[in-house]
């Protein structure tokens, strides 16, 4: 237990104790002696003072560098029992008011030293406390005491001395003995609660799911890592945040029947999140509820495949009726088309009539047109799977992009932002021109009063990430959720089934496309591919991709996903 005993912290105490004992004692001698008649020889008073600070001063340098303070402790105690012998003889030996002095020697030596330390600083308090008024009594030093009183009654005050000094030593001894095993207990229970602090720390850390502690006034209070996480924000920014402030939805409350829901959550990278939230009181027994306790994970991704999943339903069944009636609208169209040709050849026509046949004629293509796009999309598609460079195939479709802006005058410019130098997937060239000409269409048909297209290609992990940004109107959260479902166009004269043919090719390379936009600030649409090499990509794979692609009639039919639409 001695060995737990901080005894460099009791030294420094110690001495800034001595340093204000000595200052109080300095400044009440002083001014009794300046107030009345006193045989106090001041300057030597004063000297004994002095050397005491002076070895004070020494003393804490000496505990600086010096690490053995069992010898420290039994230095400073005997230096201690001179000086206040000393200071208890020039104040006048049997007749001092500093005769206290000593039992606080004896009970820091009980505090810093073993048990029987305190016994031999008693007797040795008295052993030089004893000889300096014998001495003086006998004359054998010069007395500064007032009074001079008979042998037997300084035999007495010494005999008197004695007992106290001893008496001192029993009692400061067991209580410093008690002061020890308190400490020592002390220090086992705060070591066993800091234990157990860590281990809740721990549990808390490392679960899984998010947890956010909050007062009674909804401000939080406590964030795991797994709440960073899935919020992306850290700790810090996090703390003293109203709970309710971080979501779009309202939490779930308390004492309601369900303490249970779902709520919308907006990262800092714009993405939106839907996490399942349960909250409960924060219970503390004997004091109530302190706040709340929310719990919660992340579902988007789920959600996101439940979204997907009906799309691929719908689109499988629209895919399925244009399969049924392209044909069967075509052969009648056919037949309009060349009664149309025929009347138009007829001479006496009038303008009005020829007007009319125009308009038929025209429509009939705009038809044709659409039923083209029909059968497009529903039809098995042929892949020819190679290994090539993305960036060459972004650079075509931009610089026939490029042409067409000038030439038009339509005041977009075209903005190029390369991560890599190289971007090497397994891919049908050909398809993927399709989906990047597909977004810059769409780009450019959304910025009528002009604007800038930005197109990045990044590493993201095992993926290639290919975005076209624009600066238009931008769309509402509806319409990103379904921009990629047939029949969805918000251009006049579009038949809504280019995005959801780009569906089609993307799924087609296990890839992933996913769509972000705001009101008034653009839209974003993202390309994943897998990174050519990645996860043992072989010309094997190729050919096992090449042949799921020839059976893909929906896109319900292939297994990549879409990446989620991200409002």
């Amino acid at each position: 237990m001695q060995s737990m005993f901080d005894e460099r912290q009791w030294l420094a105490w110690l001495v800034k104790v001595r340093i204000l004992i000595l200052t109080m004692l300095l400044g009440i001698e002083l001014a009794i002696a300046r107030l009345t008649v006193s045989q106090l020889p001041i300057r030597v008073f004063v000297n004994v003072v002095l050397l005491w600070y002076a070895l004070s001063i020494f003393y804490v340098l000496l505990l600086s560098f010096w690490q053995e303070t069992r010898i420290q402790s039994a230095l400073q105690v005997l230096t201690d029992l001179l000086l206040t012998t000393l200071l208890v003889y020039v104040s006048g030996g049997v007749d001092s008011s500093l005769n206290f002095l000593f039992p606080l020697v004896i009970i820091v030596a009980s505090i810093l030293l073993p048990r029987p330390w305190a016994y031999f600083t008693a007797a040795l308090a008295f052993l030089l406390y004893g000889t300096a008024v014998e001495l003086s009594y006998f004359e054998v030093i010069p007395s500064y005491g007032g009074t001079h009183p008979g042998f037997g009654a300084l035999q007495a005050i010494l005999f008197v001395n004695l007992f106290a000094d001893f008496a001192v030593a029993y009692l400061a001894g067991l209580l410093a003995g008690k002061l020890r095993q308190v400490d020592v207990q002390l220090k086992d229970a705060s070591g066993a609660l800091e234990n157990l602090q860590a281990l809740h720390e721990n549990i808390i850390q490392s679960i899984s799911g998010g947890l956010i502690t909050t007062g009674l006034d909804g401000h939080i209070t406590l964030v795991n890592r797994a709440a960073q996480k899935l919020l992306e924000r850290s700790e810090p920014s996090l703390l003293g945040t109203p709970v309710h402030e971080l979501f779009l939805d309202p939490l779930p409350s308390v004492g309601a029947a369900l303490a249970h829901g779902e709520v919308r959550f907006v990262a800092p990278n714009t993405f939106r999140k839907t996490f399942r939230v349960m909250a409960s009181t924060l219970l503390v027994p004997g004091r109530g509820p302190l706040g709340y306790v929310y719990t919660f994970d992340d579902l988007t991704e789920m959600r996101r495949l439940e979204r997907e999943v009906r799309m691929q339903d719908r689109l499988a069944a629209v895919g399925r009726l244009a399969a049924a009636i392209a044909h069967e609208i075509r052969n009648p169209l056919t037949s309009i088309a060349g009664s149309v040709s025929m009347l138009s050849g007829i001479a006496d026509l009038s303008d009005e009539h020829r007007q009319l046949l125009e308009i038929v004629t025209r429509e009939s293509q705009r038809l044709n047109g659409i039923i083209t796009d029909f059968l497009a999309y529903s039809r098995g598609k042929q892949y020819q799977f190679a290994k090539v460079d993305l960036l060459p195939l972004i650079e075509d479709t931009l610089i026939l992009l490029d042409h067409r802006l000038v030439a038009q005058n339509t005041g977009i410019r075209l903005e190029r932002r390369y991560g890599v130098k190289e971007a090497l997937v397994l891919a049908d060239g050909d398809k993927l021109k399709q989906v990047f000409w597909n977004f810059c269409e769409n780009a450019v048909r959304a910025m009528k009063e002009g604007g800038a297209l930005t197109v990045t290609v990044e590493s993201a992990g095992q993926d290639w990430q290919v975005s076209f940004a624009d600066t238009g109107p931008g769309m509402t959260p509806q319409v990103v959720e379904k921009v990629f479902e047939p029949f969805q166009s918000n251009f006049e004269g579009g038949t809504g089934l280019g995005l959801a043919i780009v569906y089609q090719i993307v799924q087609a390379h296990e890839g992933k496309v996913w769509a972000r936009s705001r009101l008034g600030h653009g839209s974003v649409f993202v390309v994943r591919l897998r990174r050519f090499g990645v996860a043992g990509e072989t010309i094997a794979a190729s050919d096992s991709r090449v042949r799921r692609a020839g059976a893909l009639t929906t896109p319900a039919a292939a297994t990549a996903v879409a990446g989620g639409v991200h409002g």
